[in-house]
């Protein structure tokens, strides 16, 4: 099992970790933090650059935690609360499937880290720290704070005034 999650954890932490080098470098082909800054005001989380920053920040962040088995509830919890927010706002209305833009992938991930926050594994930054296995408590911890993470930050953005914009467009 710990061989399993181990391939588990860098396979999913480190994808999701170049998922944020996407969005916060543009890097592998990714749009850059103002691309991220513009997907962010069309889906109504104001401030659009700060939720960008975070966004982009959680994912990269959390996938590196994740893909070391670092404190893995709470990277995990950061990156669960990425993946609901993004079901929330964009794939949600498009039904399950990820062919029709859907959140299967998502929601896979979710599960994913569910198990992976349990335990890292004896080959993690949490084993040398004693913690080889969180239990069903890190899983319950990671859930629940993604899920109440995901729900603070699409509250906060749709409550936030929109940026003006002036004659030309640009925001002010």
């Amino acid at each position: 099992m710990s061989l399993g999650t181990t391939l588990l954890r860098v396979t999913v932490g480190g994808l999701l970790a170049g998922h944020g080098l996407q969005k916060l470098t543009g890097s592998f082909n990714g749009p850059g933090i103002e691309g991220v800054t513009q997907m962010m005001h069309g889906i109504g989380l104001q401030p659009a650059k700060r939720n960008a920053l975070l966004a982009a920040a959680t994912e990269t962040a959390g996938g590196a935690g994740v893909a070391l088995g670092a404190l893995t509830p709470l990277a995990a919890a950061g990156l669960i609360g990425s993946m609901v927010t993004a079901v929330r706002t964009v794939h949600l209305k498009n039904g399950p499937w990820n062919s029709d833009g859907g959140y299967e992938y998502n929601a896979v991930l979710i599960a994913a880290l569910g198990v992976i926050a349990a335990g890292p594994g004896k080959l993690s930054f949490d084993a040398v720290i004693g913690r080889k296995s969180w239990g069903v408590g890190g899983t319950l911890f990671a859930l629940i704070g993604g899920f109440a993470a995901s729900a603070a930050v699409i509250e906060l953005g749709r409550r936030a005034p929109a940026p003006e914009v002036d004659a030309e467009g640009a925001a002010g």
